[in-house]
């Protein structure tokens, strides 16, 4: 077997813009300009657009890679590509041996069929031989952890109970190269730890993984090869740790000036010590400079901050007026700095950083960004929720 399991050469991919036509006149003269160029002429044309533009990468056998990006980036496009549901405008995608794909694994289930008779169906169409699948059939039944509902028709199911069938017969497809997407997400928090801990395990024994996906905390845990996409390119291949930190940055917005405003943030900066950083562990300390700029005169005007996780939900908030600093008083032209000590006592996440320029006793916002910054913070004990307890087992 070759050493490179999967290859990704020069990729260019683009689309069209939807079209209407409304006469034969109008129709007749686009499909015969979509056939003359067809494979000879890669140009755009004007209702035409990239969505990959020469994306070059190759993944060794037995590792674990992931893809990720902002919306837009191109994360699904490269998902079609290498599952063959669409080919490339230009280039080649090589595949050396089997691959199977871990993709909206609740979409194939017959809602007629038991979950016994879709068991089979969806080994079979995730291409299992049947004999493959009665060996496994025990073993997918226990990970699914339906039993009792293996003879029930799958169109009484929950939409949990469905994720739950499907991941657990795509998981004991044995490929040489898995293509997973977001489906890690799939059932309650049990389960999901289950599918995460399944996962580890087929990398462990030397499986060849492309995982793309938004959730960086399941990237961070499953992969040590990170590759980032910014509209259709790729942006950075390297450490799964770098990458992830570049793309946190990325998202940030460094320079926030606003010059029609009376007061605004202007710079806001996250910091481990001296070093400019967006990826912790539960428990390090974070400095977060802000700068403030002003256009007229203001008074009273207190700086606030506030985090929030990856579902919005707010998880800390405070102002230099409220932990007894008072406010800044700034004449036209004039800028001032305030720094922020935070003791990141979190759980395993990403959590977005915004800051407000607020005055308290006539409830004036002045201005508000956010995101300003996204921080990652990494933990090697499986520790769920927002807050980090630092748990101990005593004997």
């Amino acid at each position: 077997m070759p050493e490179i399991a999967l290859g990704v050469h020069h990729v260019y991919k683009k689309f069209r813009k939807g079209e209407v036509y409304d006469t034969l006149r109008d129709l007749i003269p686009s499909l015969v300009t979509r056939v003359m160029r067809n494979g000879s002429n890669p140009a755009l044309s004007n209702r035409e657009f990239w969505a990959l533009q020469d994306v070059t990468f190759e993944v060794k056998r037995g590792e674990a890679v992931g893809i990720i990006g902002h919306n837009g980036a191109g994360k699904s496009t490269v998902l079609k590509l290498l599952t063959g549901i669409m080919g490339p405008t230009t280039g080649n995608v090589c595949v050396h041996g089997s691959l199977s794909s871990l993709i909206e694994i609740g979409a194939g289930l017959h809602p007629d069929l038991t979950g016994r008779e879709n068991i089979y169906l969806i080994g079979t169409v995730l291409g299992m031989r049947r004999h493959q699948i009665k060996r496994k059939f025990d073993e997918i039944v226990a990970f699914s952890e339906l039993e009792e509902f293996l003879d029930t028709p799958v169109k009484r199911y929950s939409s949990g109970m469905h994720a739950r069938l499907g991941f657990s017969v795509a998981a004991h497809v044995e490929p040489d190269v898995l293509v997973v997407d977001e489906v890690l997400s799939v059932g309650d928090y049990v389960f999901q730890s289950k599918c995460i801990q399944h996962m580890k395990d087929i990398i462990r024994r030397g499986a060849t993984v492309v995982f793309v996906s938004h959730h960086l905390k399941a990237v961070a845990d499953l992969c040590h090869r990170c590759i980032l996409l910014d509209r259709g390119r790729v942006l950075k291949d390297g450490d799964a740790n770098l990458v992830i930190r570049e793309y946190l940055a990325r998202g940030a917005e460094k320079t926030l000036e606003d010059t029609d405003k009376e007061v605004y943030v202007s710079r806001v900066v996250v910091r481990s010590g001296d070093r400019e950083c967006l990826r912790f562990d539960a428990g390090d300390v974070s400095i977060v400079d802000v700068e403030v700029g002003a256009n007229s005169a203001c008074s009273k005007v207190a700086v606030a901050i506030h985090l929030r996780d990856e579902v919005g939900l707010e998880v800390f908030s405070t102002s230099t007026e409220r932990l007894g600093k008072g406010t800044l008083t700034l004449k036209p032209g004039e800028r001032a700095h305030v720094r922020f000590r935070l003791h990141l006592h979190l759980a395993r996440g990403t959590y977005h950083l915004g800051v407000a320029l607020y005055r308290y006793d006539i409830e004036k916002r002045y201005d508000l960004k956010f995101p300003s910054a996204s921080l990652y913070v990494g933990d090697v004990r499986d520790v769920r929720g927002i807050a980090n307890l630092y748990p101990e087992v005593l004997e």
